[in-house]
């Protein structure tokens, strides 16, 4: 089986440590001119680091509708500028998105990656699927203030809405990772094995994963669908 080194196995966090996660890298373009335009833009004149990140929180939530039926197999499909330019992308790709656009304004996040337990996706995803055992979902860690705060910007508003669940709100002051229950109290997400946090998606290996783990999902091109059609309010 293939293997990734998580950057949080070096446990200590220096200066320079820090100053990585603020730079671009291939993947996590932040230096993209479209990526930084769109973070100038939603921020505005918002000076508050902590209300910024909530800002572009929503903005990467609601503006790339989450999108599980994409070409797993396109590096592209794990590129923050080509995500936002599409305006839609799966868990691993909508995460590339902020951590870019929080690089862009000077907050440093960096990508963490964990398997969870999907208890509501809809029929024809768990399907193509085959397991309601989501591997490498994609969450962000930012650094506000003295520490790291998960966010996962992953579940539009209006998917929620069809899924019968909250949308996952984030503070910037506490972690806000996958809903663990619906608006039912009917468990909803729960995560079930952390594989560490990256500088940059290691697109070559979700790739691969991808592949061999969801071998029906992962076609080239993509999958037609539409969740938001194919959910209902539960």
């Amino acid at each position: 089986m293939s293997s990734i080194v998580a950057e949080n196995a070096v446990p200590k966090q220096n200066d320079s440590k820090l100053r990585l996660y603020l730079s671009p890298a291939e993947f996590i373009d932040s230096d993209h001119a479209a990526v930084r335009t769109k973070a100038a833009a939603a921020v505005g004149s918002v000076s508050d680091p902590v209300e910024q990140a909530r800002v572009l929180y929503r903005a990467v939530r609601d503006e790339i509708r989450y999108d599980p039926y994409i070409d797993y197999t396109d590096p592209e499909t794990y590129r923050a500028s080509s995500v936002l330019a599409k305006g839609h992308g799966y868990c691993v790709g909508k995460a590339s998105v902020y951590v870019a656009l929080c690089r862009a304004i000077g907050i440093p996040a960096r990508l963490g990656l964990a398997d969870v337990k999907n208890h509501l996706a809809t029929p024809r995803l768990l399907e193509a699927v085959g397991t309601d055992l989501f591997a490498y979902h994609g969450y962000v860690e930012i650094k506000l203030g003295q520490g790291w705060i998960k966010a996962t910007p992953t579940f539009n508003v209006s998917l929620c809405e069809r899924l019968g669940v909250p949308p996952l709100e984030f503070s910037g002051e506490a972690d806000a990772l996958l809903q663990p229950f619906d608006a039912k109290g009917r468990e909803f997400m729960s995560y079930v094995t952390q594989h560490g946090t990256f500088f940059d998606v290691p697109a070559k290996f979700l790739i691969g994963e991808m592949t061999r783990l969801y071998p029906k999902l992962c076609r080239p091109g993509g999958l037609r669908g539409d969740m938001e059609r194919e959910g209902g309010k539960r």
